[in-house]
C-alpha cells in the first residue's frame, strides 16, 4: 500500500475560521514540561548508548518496514524505536511495560494542520492467531501540527495510552504508530467501541471519518519479557506465567 507524503498536506489544510479549539486539561500541560525535560535526556542517552551500551539493536526485516516512515518515537534509555526491535538487554522488555506514553514527533507536520495519532498492536493475541486485531493501546485526535513537531501530544485523548504487554510465548508483537491528518471537525469512538480496547475494527473508523493513508508512520517490534530465558530461570528452570494477560 502506498502511504501518503506529508508534503502534499499542506494543500487540503482549511484557511479560516475553524472549532473553538478544545481545552488543554492541567495534567497534559505539567506533562507536557515533563515531556520536555525527558527528551534533552533521552537524546544524551541515545548518544551515550552508541559508544557505551553493549546491547545488540536489531533493526526490523524488510517485510517489517513498510510502516517506517519519518515519525519517531521515543523510550526511556532506548531513545528512538522507530522500526527496531526492543532489546532483551537491560531487562528493556519489561520495563517498557511500565513506561508511560512515548515522546512522539512528526518533523514534517505542518504548523496549520490537525492531526490524529493512533497505537495499535495488529497481532493480538499473536501474529499467527490475530483474533483480537486491532488492539487499541492510544488514540489522540486534534493535535496541532506545530504541537505534533515537537512532541506535544496535546489534544483528545479518545483512549488514555496502556503500554505494550504481550502475553508469553506469542512472539513478537508489532507496535504501530499511525499519523492521520484530521479533516472533521470532531472525531469521536461509539460507545461499543468504548467498552473494550480489543478487536477494534479499525478500518470502519477510519471510514467513518474519511480517513484514508496515514501522513506518517512507524512501528517497533517487542515481545514478553516472560520469553527470556534469564527470566524463566530466575523463575525456577523455565516456567512461565498462566496468568491470562488484560492486555497486549
Amino acid at each position: 500500500m502506498a502511504w501518503g507524503a506529508s508534503a502534499r498536506t499542506a494543500n487540503r489544510v482549511q484557511l479560516g475560521a475553524g472549532p473553538t479549539p478544545p481545552k488543554v486539561p492541567t495534567s497534559w500541560t505539567m506533562r507536557l514540561a515533563e515531556r520536555a525535560v525527558w527528551l534533552s535526556l533521552v537524546l544524551v542517552v541515545a548518544k551515550d548508548m552508541d559508544e557505551n551500551d553493549p546491547c545488540v539493536y536489531e533493526t526490523l526485516p524488510k517485510e517489517d518496514t513498510g510502516l517506517c516512515k519519518d515519525l519517531q518515537v521515543f523510550y526511556p534509555e532506548l531513545g528512538d524505536v522507530g522500526c527496531r526491535y526492543v532489546p532483551e538487554c537491560n531487562n528493556y522488555r519489561q520495563k517498557i511495560t511500565h513506561w508511560t506514553e512515548p515522546l512522539v514527533t512528526f518533523p514534517g507536520a505542518v504548523d496549520g494542520a490537525t492531526y490524529i495519532l493512533m497505537m495499535v498492536d495488529p497481532d493480538a493475541p499473536s501474529r499467527s492467531q490475530p483474533r483480537a486485531r486491532f488492539w487499541r493501546h492510544w488514540l489522540v485526535t486534534d493535535i496541532k501540527g506545530i504541537d505534533m513537531k515537537k512532541g506535544k501530544i496535546q489534544g483528545q485523548e479518545l483512549t488514555a495510552y496502556q503500554p505494550p504487554s504481550p502475553p508469553a510465548t506469542t512472539g513478537f508483537h508489532r507496535y504501530q504508530f499511525l499519523v492521520y491528518l484530521q479533516e472533521e471537525k470532531a472525531i469521536y469512538l461509539l460507545p461499543k467501541e468504548n467498552k473494550t480496547r480489543g478487536s477494534w475494527k479499525m478500518d470502519k473508523f477510519l471510514k467513518r471519518f474519511h480517513l484514508s493513508e496515514p501522513e506518517t508512520s512507524t512501528q517497533f517490534m517487542t515481545k514478553s519479557y516472560q520469553d527470556s530465558p534469564t527470566f524463566q530461570a530466575s523463575e525456577g528452570g523455565g516456567r512461565v506465567s498462566k496468568i491470562k494477560p488484560r492486555h497486549t
